[in-house]
C-alpha cells in the first residue's frame, strides 16, 4: 500500500495551524478541541495520528461531516465527541482541553458582547498551560479599505460583512484573560480584499 500523500495526510489544514505542529506545541497525548469545526479540515492529521479529538459546530451538517470523517480516520473515537453546539455554550467541563482550535469563527460574532461570550466559552474549557489557536478577520492593515457598518461590524472589499478586531482589542483581551502570547499577533492581507489575523494564546498556570 502506498503512503498517503501530503494532502491526504494533512487535509486542508490552515497553514498557521500547521506552523503550531511544526513548533511542537501540539503533540501526541494532548486532548484537542476544534471549536467551530466546520467540515473538519483542520483535524484530518490529528485524527489520522490518533489524537483525542473533540469538535463542536452549531451546524448539524458540519458535525455530521466530521463524524463521517472520524468514522473513517479514527473509528475508535466516540461519535459523542462531536457535538452540535455554539462555542459560547459548549457542554464540555472546565479545563477540558489541552488545545482549542478556533479557526475563522470569531469574526462571525454579532457584536462585542457575543465576541466576548464566545471567547469566554473557549477559555473556560482550556486547561491551565493550554494553547488557544485562532484565525479571525481584522481591520489590521486594511483600515482605509474596510467600511464600518455599526460598532465592529465592517464591510470588506471581498464583499463580506463581519465582526472585525484590531490589535488594540486583541491586546486588551489577552491582558484581561491573563494570557501569554507565544507568538506575536500576525496578520495576512489577502490581495487588498480582507485581512486575516492569527492570534495564539497560552493560558497561564495559576
Amino acid at each position: 500500500m502506498s503512503s498517503p500523500t501530503l494532502q491526504e495526510q494533512f487535509g486542508q489544514i490552515d497553514i498557521y495551524l500547521f506552523d503550531q505542529l511544526l513548533k511542537a506545541r501540539i503533540s501526541a497525548g494532548m486532548r484537542i478541541l476544534d471549536a467551530g469545526c466546520g467540515p473538519g479540515r483542520n483535524i484530518v492529521y490529528l485524527l489520522r495520528q490518533g489524537y483525542e479529538v473533540y469538535a463542536v459546530d452549531p451546524d448539524q451538517t458540519a458535525v455530521d461531516a466530521v463524524r463521517s470523517l472520524a468514522s473513517t480516520l479514527a473509528p475508535a473515537l466516540p461519535q459523542s465527541n462531536f457535538r452540535v453546539e455554539p462555542v459560547e455554550q459548549m457542554s464540555f467541563p472546565d479545563a477540558f482541553a489541552d488545545v482549542v482550535i478556533c479557526n475563522t469563527v470569531l469574526h462571525f460574532a454579532r457584536d462585542d458582547a457575543h465576541f466576548e461570550s464566545m471567547l469566554n466559552g473557549i477559555w473556560r474549557v482550556l486547561k491551565p498551560g493550554g494553547l488557544f489557536f485562532s484565525r479571525l478577520g481584522s481591520t489590521i492593515g486594511m483600515e482605509s479599505q474596510v467600511k464600518c457598518i455599526q460598532g465592529r461590524r465592517f464591510w470588506s472589499p471581498d464583499g463580506s460583512e463581519r465582526y472585525l478586531v484590531d490589535a488594540t482589542l486583541l491586546e486588551e483581551h489577552t491582558k484581561r484573560l491573563g494570557a501569554e502570547l507565544p507568538d506575536p499577533i500576525k496578520t495576512t492581507i489577502v490581495h487588498n480584499q480582507r485581512a486575516m489575523t492569527t492570534w495564539v494564546l497560552r493560558k497561564q498556570v495559576a
